[in-house]
């Protein structure tokens, strides 16, 4: 097993403005190229944790290292790494897609890091080719379907060249062969992935380990085989396979 840590989370508790409380002390380390399934019912804290990677939602008790760069939103120079170091691609692509064509959204962020000519044109490129999306690089995102915007969303993280991949339901409102063909790139990829989902299927077949948070702790870090095996346990934290699914 790869000694490195991409990710290490210490005692990290987070409350909003308005006194809600989301975090309570979260406890999480994933390896370099580990594949994690982040699982939980809705207002568990699971959006707010992954906010807290690189930087959008700022610390306030507790740490949260990337790739041995503690997360510190008063540290420009520590928000910079990080936000270079960990790419979220979110349930909607059109949250992230906004350029006039597929090739400039997926330049956008490799160009205000300060790359330009060839080099840009080459990661361009490269990252559309990872998500088989080279044939539509000067088509307008929203003219393809919402399977190929987001494998775009993903090209437009890849080309900034993280070590963290967060998902965010990956698999939500894609037909059976888009569902495939997402999987099968994802493991593909030499990165650490984390995955944020409630399609339980989708999570055993990517990840071999599960974290479950509930009500702002983590009340589960296991095999997902094992953690599936549980069916009360899943079900005490609004967790279901699907029915005559086995294991």
């Amino acid at each position: 097993m790869n000694n490195k840590f991409s990710l290490r989370i210490k005692n990290l508790a987070y409350a909003y403005p308005d006194g809600h409380q989301a975090l309570f002390g979260v406890n999480l380390e994933i390896r370099k190229g580990e594949r994690v399934a982040l699982l939980g019912p809705n207002g568990a804290g699971k959006t707010t944790l992954v906010l807290h990677l690189n930087g959008v939602i700022p610390t306030q008790q507790g740490s949260v290292t990337v790739v041995d760069t503690l997360v510190d939103t008063k540290n420009v120079e520590s928000l910079r790494h990080v936000r270079e170091k960990v790419g979220i691609v979110f349930q909607d692509p059109d949250d992230q897609l906004f350029m006039p064509t597929v090739a400039q959204d997926v330049a956008f962020g490799p160009y205000n890091s300060g790359i330009r000519g060839d080099e840009l044109a080459r990661i361009v490129d490269e990252s559309l080719v990872k998500v088989g999306m080279l044939d539509y690089k000067d088509r307008p995102p929203h003219h393809l379907s919402f399977g190929q915007r987001r494998r775009v969303a993903v090209a437009t993280v890849l080309a900034m060249n993280p070590e963290i991949l967060v998902l965010d339901e990956p698999s939500s409102n894609l037909d059976p062969a888009s569902r495939r063909e997402l999987a099968e790139f994802l493991r593909s990829l030499d990165v650490t992935v984390l995955l944020v989902t409630h399609d339980l299927p989708y999570a055993l077949e990517l990840c071999e380990r599960s974290v479950i948070l509930a009500g702002g702790v983590v009340t589960a870090d296991e095999p997902t085989s094992q953690l599936f095996a549980k069916p009360s346990f899943l079900a005490e934290h609004r967790l279901e396979l699907p029915a005559g699914f086995r294991l």
